[in-house]
Protein backbone atom coordinates (compact mmCIF):
# COMPACT_ATOMS: atom_id res chain seq x y z
CA UNK A 1 0.00 0.00 0.00
CA UNK A 2 1.42 3.35 -1.02
CA UNK A 3 1.37 6.05 1.62
CA UNK A 4 -0.64 8.80 -0.02
CA UNK A 5 -3.38 11.12 1.16
CA UNK A 6 -6.17 8.63 0.59
CA UNK A 7 -4.41 5.62 2.15
CA UNK A 8 -3.32 7.69 5.16
CA UNK A 9 -6.91 8.81 5.71
CA UNK A 10 -8.12 5.19 5.48
CA UNK A 11 -5.51 4.08 8.02
CA UNK A 12 -6.41 6.88 10.43
CA UNK A 13 -10.16 6.21 10.14
CA UNK A 14 -9.63 2.47 10.72
CA UNK A 15 -7.24 3.14 13.63
CA UNK A 16 -9.76 5.49 15.25
CA UNK A 17 -12.47 2.86 14.79
CA UNK A 18 -10.30 0.18 16.44
CA UNK A 19 -9.42 2.53 19.31
CA UNK A 20 -13.06 3.37 19.91
CA UNK A 21 -14.28 -0.22 19.72
CA UNK A 22 -11.66 -1.20 22.31
CA UNK A 23 -12.03 1.82 24.53
CA UNK A 24 -15.09 1.25 26.67
CA UNK A 25 -16.19 1.18 30.29
CA UNK A 26 -13.32 -0.78 31.84
CA UNK A 27 -10.71 1.16 29.91
CA UNK A 28 -11.93 4.36 31.53
CA UNK A 29 -12.48 3.34 35.14
CA UNK A 30 -9.65 0.83 35.73
CA UNK A 31 -6.36 2.70 34.99
CA UNK A 32 -6.81 5.71 37.35
CA UNK A 33 -7.38 3.54 40.43
CA UNK A 34 -4.44 1.33 39.46
CA UNK A 35 -2.25 4.42 39.41
CA UNK A 36 -3.80 5.69 42.65
CA UNK A 37 -2.81 2.46 44.43
CA UNK A 38 0.55 1.98 42.72
CA UNK A 39 2.12 5.31 43.74
CA UNK A 40 5.81 5.49 42.87
CA UNK A 41 5.57 2.17 40.99
CA UNK A 42 3.00 3.51 38.53
CA UNK A 43 5.34 2.71 35.62
CA UNK A 44 5.49 -0.96 36.60
CA UNK A 45 1.69 -1.16 36.79
CA UNK A 46 1.53 0.55 33.39
CA UNK A 47 3.83 -2.10 31.93
CA UNK A 48 1.66 -4.93 33.25
CA UNK A 49 -1.65 -3.33 32.36
CA UNK A 50 -0.56 -2.46 28.83
CA UNK A 51 0.74 -5.99 28.26
CA UNK A 52 -2.72 -7.52 28.69
CA UNK A 53 -4.79 -4.49 27.64
CA UNK A 54 -2.78 -3.20 24.65
CA UNK A 55 -0.12 -5.60 23.33
CA UNK A 56 -2.21 -8.79 23.37
CA UNK A 57 -5.34 -7.12 21.89
CA UNK A 58 -3.35 -5.52 19.05
CA UNK A 59 -1.72 -8.88 18.33
CA UNK A 60 -5.29 -10.21 18.17
CA UNK A 61 -6.10 -7.65 15.48
CA UNK A 62 -2.95 -8.67 13.58
CA UNK A 63 -4.06 -12.30 13.84
CA UNK A 64 -7.40 -11.25 12.32
CA UNK A 65 -5.52 -9.51 9.51
CA UNK A 66 -3.62 -12.73 8.86
CA UNK A 67 -6.62 -15.06 9.07
CA UNK A 68 -9.12 -12.73 7.32
CA UNK A 69 -11.88 -14.71 8.97
CA UNK A 70 -13.99 -14.83 12.12
CA UNK A 71 -13.40 -15.83 15.73
CA UNK A 72 -14.11 -19.44 14.67
CA UNK A 73 -10.81 -19.49 12.76
CA UNK A 74 -8.79 -18.79 15.92
CA UNK A 75 -9.35 -22.24 17.40
CA UNK A 76 -10.06 -24.45 14.40
CA UNK A 77 -6.62 -26.10 14.59
CA UNK A 78 -7.69 -27.68 17.87
CA UNK A 79 -10.96 -28.97 16.41
CA UNK A 80 -14.15 -27.63 14.92
CA UNK A 81 -16.14 -28.54 18.03
CA UNK A 82 -13.62 -26.78 20.30
CA UNK A 83 -13.63 -23.69 18.10
CA UNK A 84 -17.41 -23.53 18.04
CA UNK A 85 -17.66 -24.03 21.82
CA UNK A 86 -14.98 -21.41 22.47
CA UNK A 87 -16.68 -18.94 20.11
CA UNK A 88 -20.08 -19.38 21.73
CA UNK A 89 -18.61 -18.97 25.23
CA UNK A 90 -16.74 -15.83 24.18
CA UNK A 91 -19.83 -14.27 22.65
CA UNK A 92 -21.97 -15.26 25.61
CA UNK A 93 -19.48 -13.58 27.95
CA UNK A 94 -19.17 -10.53 25.68
CA UNK A 95 -22.89 -9.78 25.45
CA UNK A 96 -23.53 -10.88 29.05
CA UNK A 97 -20.83 -8.87 30.88
CA UNK A 98 -18.75 -6.17 29.13
CA UNK A 99 -21.57 -5.02 26.87
CA UNK A 100 -24.09 -4.50 29.74
CA UNK A 101 -21.31 -3.00 31.87
CA UNK A 102 -21.10 -0.12 29.39
CA UNK A 103 -24.73 0.76 30.18
CA UNK A 104 -24.08 0.48 33.92
CA UNK A 105 -21.05 2.78 33.77
CA UNK A 106 -22.97 5.23 31.58
CA UNK A 107 -25.76 5.39 34.14
CA UNK A 108 -23.49 5.81 37.18
CA UNK A 109 -21.25 8.46 35.64
CA UNK A 110 -23.26 10.17 32.90
CA UNK A 111 -26.89 9.94 34.03
CA UNK A 112 -27.17 9.53 37.82
CA UNK A 113 -25.19 12.71 38.69
CA UNK A 114 -27.68 14.84 36.71
CA UNK A 115 -31.00 12.98 36.66
CA UNK A 116 -32.91 11.03 39.29
CA UNK A 117 -33.88 8.23 36.93
CA UNK A 118 -33.96 4.45 37.14
CA UNK A 119 -31.05 2.37 35.79
CA UNK A 120 -33.73 0.34 34.01
CA UNK A 121 -34.68 3.40 31.96
CA UNK A 122 -31.06 4.09 31.09
CA UNK A 123 -30.51 0.48 29.98
CA UNK A 124 -33.66 0.42 27.84
CA UNK A 125 -32.88 3.68 26.02
CA UNK A 126 -29.19 2.83 25.74
CA UNK A 127 -29.66 -0.55 24.10
CA UNK A 128 -32.46 0.75 21.87
CA UNK A 129 -29.85 3.07 20.35
CA UNK A 130 -27.31 0.24 20.23
CA UNK A 131 -29.82 -1.84 18.26
CA UNK A 132 -30.31 0.98 15.72
CA UNK A 133 -26.56 1.20 15.10
CA UNK A 134 -26.16 -2.58 14.88
CA UNK A 135 -28.88 -2.77 12.23
CA UNK A 136 -27.01 -0.12 10.22
CA UNK A 137 -23.66 -1.84 10.55
CA UNK A 138 -22.27 -0.79 7.15
CA UNK A 139 -21.90 2.73 8.57
CA UNK A 140 -20.07 1.64 11.72
CA UNK A 141 -16.50 2.11 10.46
CA UNK A 142 -16.94 5.61 9.04
CA UNK A 143 -19.24 6.93 11.77
CA UNK A 144 -17.12 5.71 14.66
CA UNK A 145 -13.81 6.50 13.00
CA UNK A 146 -14.70 9.99 11.77
CA UNK A 147 -16.95 11.40 14.48
CA UNK A 148 -17.02 9.65 17.84
CA UNK A 149 -13.42 8.64 18.52
CA UNK A 150 -11.78 12.05 17.94
CA UNK A 151 -14.14 13.50 20.55
CA UNK A 152 -13.21 10.78 23.07
CA UNK A 153 -9.51 11.23 22.39
CA UNK A 154 -9.55 15.03 22.75
CA UNK A 155 -11.46 15.00 26.05
CA UNK A 156 -9.09 12.41 27.51
CA UNK A 157 -6.03 14.35 26.40
CA UNK A 158 -7.50 17.42 28.08
CA UNK A 159 -8.01 15.66 31.44
CA UNK A 160 -4.61 13.95 31.37
CA UNK A 161 -2.78 17.06 30.23
CA UNK A 162 -4.15 19.31 32.95
CA UNK A 163 -3.60 16.74 35.72
CA UNK A 164 -0.05 15.78 34.75
CA UNK A 165 1.10 19.38 34.24
CA UNK A 166 -0.62 20.94 37.25
CA UNK A 167 0.23 18.54 40.07
CA UNK A 168 3.61 18.08 41.76
CA UNK A 169 5.39 14.84 40.91
CA UNK A 170 5.32 13.54 44.47
CA UNK A 171 4.28 9.90 44.67
CA UNK A 172 2.96 7.91 47.61
CA UNK A 173 4.24 4.43 48.47
CA UNK A 174 2.57 1.63 46.56
CA UNK A 175 -0.17 -0.30 48.34
CA UNK A 176 0.03 -3.12 45.79
CA UNK A 177 2.04 -6.24 46.69
CA UNK A 178 2.84 -7.16 43.08
CA UNK A 179 2.37 -4.11 40.84
CA UNK A 180 3.37 -5.86 37.60
CA UNK A 181 1.03 -8.83 37.99
CA UNK A 182 -1.69 -6.62 39.49
CA UNK A 183 -1.50 -4.58 36.30
CA UNK A 184 -1.67 -7.67 34.09
CA UNK A 185 -4.68 -9.13 35.90
CA UNK A 186 -6.49 -5.78 36.04
CA UNK A 187 -5.98 -5.62 32.28
CA UNK A 188 -8.12 -8.77 32.05
CA UNK A 189 -11.09 -6.69 33.24
CA UNK A 190 -10.88 -4.47 30.14
CA UNK A 191 -11.93 -7.55 28.11
CA UNK A 192 -9.67 -6.18 25.35
CA UNK A 193 -8.10 -9.51 24.32
CA UNK A 194 -11.62 -10.92 24.07
CA UNK A 195 -12.62 -7.70 22.32
CA UNK A 196 -9.84 -8.24 19.77
CA UNK A 197 -11.22 -11.58 18.60
CA UNK A 198 -14.80 -10.24 18.72
CA UNK A 199 -14.63 -6.72 17.28
CA UNK A 200 -11.69 -7.61 15.04
CA UNK A 201 -14.19 -9.54 12.97
CA UNK A 202 -16.41 -6.44 12.84
CA UNK A 203 -13.53 -4.43 11.38
CA UNK A 204 -12.77 -7.16 8.83
CA UNK A 205 -16.39 -7.27 7.66
CA UNK A 206 -16.68 -3.48 7.62
CA UNK A 207 -13.51 -3.17 5.54
CA UNK A 208 -14.78 -5.81 3.14
CA UNK A 209 -17.97 -3.76 2.73
CA UNK A 210 -16.35 -0.34 2.36
CA UNK A 211 -13.19 -1.42 0.47
CA UNK A 212 -14.43 -4.13 -1.88
CA UNK A 213 -11.80 -3.41 -4.53
CA UNK A 214 -8.80 -3.88 -2.25
CA UNK A 215 -6.77 -7.06 -2.48
CA UNK A 216 -6.12 -9.39 0.45
CA UNK A 217 -2.60 -7.96 0.83
CA UNK A 218 -3.88 -4.37 0.82
CA UNK A 219 -6.52 -5.14 3.44
CA UNK A 220 -3.95 -6.92 5.60
CA UNK A 221 -1.59 -3.94 5.40
CA UNK A 222 -4.39 -1.52 6.22
CA UNK A 223 -5.42 -3.49 9.30
CA UNK A 224 -1.81 -4.00 10.45
CA UNK A 225 -0.88 -0.31 10.25
CA UNK A 226 -4.16 0.80 11.79
CA UNK A 227 -3.75 -1.78 14.57
CA UNK A 228 -0.32 -0.53 15.66
CA UNK A 229 -1.49 3.08 15.48
CA UNK A 230 -4.52 2.27 17.65
CA UNK A 231 -2.23 0.40 20.06
CA UNK A 232 0.04 3.43 20.40
CA UNK A 233 -2.97 5.65 21.16
CA UNK A 234 -4.26 3.18 23.77
CA UNK A 235 -0.84 2.98 25.42
CA UNK A 236 -0.56 6.77 25.66
CA UNK A 237 -4.04 7.11 27.16
CA UNK A 238 -3.56 4.27 29.67
CA UNK A 239 -0.18 5.59 30.77
CA UNK A 240 -1.67 9.07 31.15
CA UNK A 241 -4.63 7.85 33.21
CA UNK A 242 -2.43 5.69 35.46
CA UNK A 243 0.02 8.57 35.98
CA UNK A 244 -2.88 10.93 36.71
CA UNK A 245 -4.17 8.53 39.37
CA UNK A 246 -0.71 8.20 40.91
CA UNK A 247 -0.25 11.98 41.11
CA UNK A 248 -3.62 12.52 42.79
CA UNK A 249 -2.96 10.47 45.93
CA UNK A 250 -3.29 13.53 48.19
CA UNK A 251 -6.58 14.70 46.67
CA UNK A 252 -8.86 11.78 47.53
CA UNK A 253 -9.60 9.25 50.29
CA UNK A 254 -7.81 5.92 50.05
CA UNK A 255 -11.06 3.94 49.75
CA UNK A 256 -12.45 5.99 46.84
CA UNK A 257 -14.26 3.91 44.22
CA UNK A 258 -13.22 3.61 40.59
CA UNK A 259 -16.01 5.76 39.22
CA UNK A 260 -15.66 8.39 41.97
CA UNK A 261 -11.93 8.70 41.31
CA UNK A 262 -12.45 9.23 37.59
CA UNK A 263 -15.14 11.83 38.26
CA UNK A 264 -12.87 13.55 40.77
CA UNK A 265 -10.00 13.71 38.29
CA UNK A 266 -12.27 15.25 35.66
CA UNK A 267 -13.52 17.87 38.10
CA UNK A 268 -9.98 18.61 39.27
CA UNK A 269 -8.78 19.03 35.69
CA UNK A 270 -11.73 20.76 34.06
CA UNK A 271 -13.49 22.54 36.92
CA UNK A 272 -17.25 23.03 36.77
CA UNK A 273 -17.39 21.56 33.29
CA UNK A 274 -15.50 18.42 34.30
CA UNK A 275 -18.49 16.20 35.01
CA UNK A 276 -20.31 17.37 31.89
CA UNK A 277 -17.36 16.58 29.62
CA UNK A 278 -16.77 13.31 31.42
CA UNK A 279 -20.41 12.39 30.86
CA UNK A 280 -19.97 12.91 27.12
CA UNK A 281 -16.76 10.87 27.20
CA UNK A 282 -18.33 7.97 29.09
CA UNK A 283 -21.41 7.88 26.89
CA UNK A 284 -19.35 7.86 23.66
CA UNK A 285 -16.70 5.37 24.80
CA UNK A 286 -19.17 2.91 26.29
CA UNK A 287 -21.68 3.16 23.46
CA UNK A 288 -19.21 2.40 20.68
CA UNK A 289 -17.95 -0.67 22.55
CA UNK A 290 -21.49 -2.01 23.04
CA UNK A 291 -22.21 -1.53 19.34
CA UNK A 292 -19.04 -3.42 18.42
CA UNK A 293 -19.78 -6.34 20.75
CA UNK A 294 -23.41 -6.82 19.68
CA UNK A 295 -22.49 -6.44 16.00
CA UNK A 296 -19.66 -8.98 16.30
CA UNK A 297 -21.92 -11.48 18.05
CA UNK A 298 -24.65 -11.04 15.44
CA UNK A 299 -22.13 -11.43 12.62
CA UNK A 300 -20.90 -14.73 14.04
CA UNK A 301 -24.35 -16.21 14.51
CA UNK A 302 -25.31 -15.15 10.99
CA UNK A 303 -22.23 -16.92 9.62
CA UNK A 304 -23.35 -20.14 11.35
CA UNK A 305 -26.78 -19.92 9.69
CA UNK A 306 -25.77 -19.57 6.05
CA UNK A 307 -25.51 -15.76 6.15
CA UNK A 308 -29.09 -15.39 7.35
CA UNK A 309 -30.17 -11.80 7.99
CA UNK A 310 -32.94 -13.15 10.21
CA UNK A 311 -30.36 -14.84 12.44
CA UNK A 312 -28.41 -11.56 12.58
CA UNK A 313 -31.50 -9.60 13.63
CA UNK A 314 -32.65 -12.12 16.24
CA UNK A 315 -29.16 -12.21 17.79
CA UNK A 316 -29.03 -8.41 17.88
CA UNK A 317 -32.41 -8.30 19.63
CA UNK A 318 -31.40 -10.95 22.19
CA UNK A 319 -28.06 -9.24 22.80
CA UNK A 320 -29.75 -5.92 23.48
CA UNK A 321 -32.40 -7.50 25.72
CA UNK A 322 -29.66 -9.21 27.78
CA UNK A 323 -27.87 -5.87 27.89
CA UNK A 324 -30.96 -4.22 29.36
CA UNK A 325 -31.34 -6.94 32.03
CA UNK A 326 -27.69 -7.01 33.14
CA UNK A 327 -27.01 -3.32 32.54
CA UNK A 328 -29.23 -2.19 35.39
CA UNK A 329 -26.84 -3.74 37.96
CA UNK A 330 -24.05 -1.59 39.43
CA UNK A 331 -20.53 -1.62 38.00
CA UNK A 332 -18.78 -3.30 40.96
CA UNK A 333 -21.26 -6.19 40.87
CA UNK A 334 -20.66 -6.84 37.17
CA UNK A 335 -16.87 -6.69 37.66
CA UNK A 336 -17.10 -9.23 40.52
CA UNK A 337 -19.29 -11.56 38.44
CA UNK A 338 -16.87 -11.35 35.51
CA UNK A 339 -13.73 -12.39 37.42
CA UNK A 340 -14.19 -16.20 37.49
CA UNK A 341 -14.97 -16.35 33.77
CA UNK A 342 -11.97 -14.18 32.93
CA UNK A 343 -9.52 -16.32 34.92
CA UNK A 344 -10.04 -19.25 32.56
CA UNK A 345 -11.16 -17.72 29.25
CA UNK A 346 -8.55 -14.92 29.13
CA UNK A 347 -5.48 -17.23 29.21
CA UNK A 348 -7.04 -19.39 26.48
CA UNK A 349 -7.69 -16.29 24.38
CA UNK A 350 -4.13 -15.01 24.85
CA UNK A 351 -2.68 -18.35 23.78
CA UNK A 352 -4.94 -18.59 20.72
CA UNK A 353 -3.91 -15.09 19.65
CA UNK A 354 -0.19 -15.84 20.03
CA UNK A 355 -0.42 -19.19 18.27
CA UNK A 356 -2.15 -17.56 15.31
CA UNK A 357 0.56 -14.87 15.13
CA UNK A 358 3.63 -17.12 15.04
CA UNK A 359 4.79 -18.62 11.71
CA UNK A 360 2.84 -21.68 10.59
CA UNK A 361 5.77 -24.08 11.01
CA UNK A 362 5.85 -23.28 14.75
CA UNK A 363 2.11 -23.74 15.22
CA UNK A 364 1.36 -27.15 13.76
CA UNK A 365 -2.00 -28.69 14.71
CA UNK A 366 -0.24 -31.00 17.20
CA UNK A 367 1.59 -28.18 18.98
CA UNK A 368 -1.51 -25.98 18.78
CA UNK A 369 -3.66 -28.58 20.52
CA UNK A 370 -1.05 -29.40 23.18
CA UNK A 371 -0.49 -25.76 24.14
CA UNK A 372 -4.20 -24.90 24.27
CA UNK A 373 -5.17 -27.91 26.42
CA UNK A 374 -2.20 -27.28 28.74
CA UNK A 375 -3.39 -23.72 29.20
CA UNK A 376 -6.90 -24.87 30.00
CA UNK A 377 -5.71 -27.41 32.59
CA UNK A 378 -3.42 -24.94 34.40
CA UNK A 379 -6.08 -22.18 34.36
CA UNK A 380 -8.63 -24.32 36.20
CA UNK A 381 -7.10 -23.72 39.69
CA UNK A 382 -7.47 -19.95 39.24
CA UNK A 383 -11.07 -20.38 38.13
CA UNK A 384 -11.96 -22.66 41.05
CA UNK A 385 -10.24 -20.33 43.50
CA UNK A 386 -12.24 -17.29 42.40
CA UNK A 387 -15.58 -19.06 42.92
CA UNK A 388 -14.52 -20.47 46.31
CA UNK A 389 -14.98 -24.04 45.17
CA UNK A 390 -14.07 -26.81 47.65
CA UNK A 391 -12.47 -28.55 44.66
CA UNK A 392 -9.82 -25.81 44.37
CA UNK A 393 -6.30 -27.19 45.05
CA UNK A 394 -4.80 -26.21 48.39
CA UNK A 395 -2.05 -23.61 48.65
CA UNK A 396 0.70 -26.20 49.16
CA UNK A 397 -0.03 -27.92 45.88
CA UNK A 398 -0.33 -24.62 43.99
CA UNK A 399 3.02 -23.33 45.24
CA UNK A 400 4.84 -25.99 43.22
CA UNK A 401 3.53 -24.38 40.01
CA UNK A 402 5.65 -21.40 39.04
CA UNK A 403 3.77 -18.06 38.94
CA UNK A 404 0.64 -19.69 40.37
CA UNK A 405 0.78 -17.34 43.33
CA UNK A 406 0.21 -14.51 40.84
CA UNK A 407 -2.70 -16.30 39.13
CA UNK A 408 -0.45 -16.85 36.10
CA UNK A 409 0.30 -20.54 36.63
CA UNK A 410 -0.59 -21.35 33.03
CA UNK A 411 2.21 -19.25 31.48
CA UNK A 412 5.31 -21.42 31.97
CA UNK A 413 3.57 -24.79 31.34
CA UNK A 414 2.18 -23.46 28.05
CA UNK A 415 5.59 -22.09 27.06
CA UNK A 416 7.35 -25.35 27.95
CA UNK A 417 4.86 -27.41 25.94
CA UNK A 418 5.27 -25.03 22.98
CA UNK A 419 9.08 -25.31 23.03
CA UNK A 420 9.19 -29.07 23.70
CA UNK A 421 6.48 -29.77 21.14
CA UNK A 422 8.35 -27.91 18.42
CA UNK A 423 11.60 -29.57 19.48
CA UNK A 424 10.09 -33.05 19.13
CA UNK A 425 8.61 -32.22 15.73
CA UNK A 426 11.96 -30.80 14.57
CA UNK A 427 13.86 -33.96 15.51
CA UNK A 428 11.19 -36.13 13.87
CA UNK A 429 11.56 -34.18 10.64
CA UNK A 430 15.35 -34.44 10.81
CA UNK A 431 15.15 -38.19 11.45
CA UNK A 432 12.73 -38.67 8.56
CA UNK A 433 14.96 -36.69 6.23
CA UNK A 434 17.98 -38.81 7.14
CA UNK A 435 15.99 -42.00 6.57
CA UNK A 436 14.91 -40.81 3.11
Amino acid sequence: MVWNGKSTREILVTAFALFSLFFGAGNLILPPQLGFKSGELWWLVTLGFCTSAVLIPILGILAHAKLQGTIFDFGKKVSSSFSLTYSLIIYAIAIGLPSPRTASVTHEMAIAPFFDSSPWLTSILYFALVFLFVMNRSKILDLIGKLLTPAIFLILIGIIGVITFSLDYNFAHSTLENPLTNGILEGYQTFDAIGAVVVGGVIIVSINITHKKKTYAEKKTLIRKAGWLAGLALFMIYMGLILSGALSHSLFELDISRTELLSGLATEALGNYGNLLLSILVALACFTTAVGVVTGTSDFIRSRFQDSQKAYTITAVLGCVLGVVMGQFNVDYIIAVALPALMIIYPITIVLILLNIVPENYASPTVFKAVVWTTIVFSIPDFLGTIGSPLAPNRGILECISLQQYSLGWVLPALVVFVVGNGILYFKVQKRNKTE
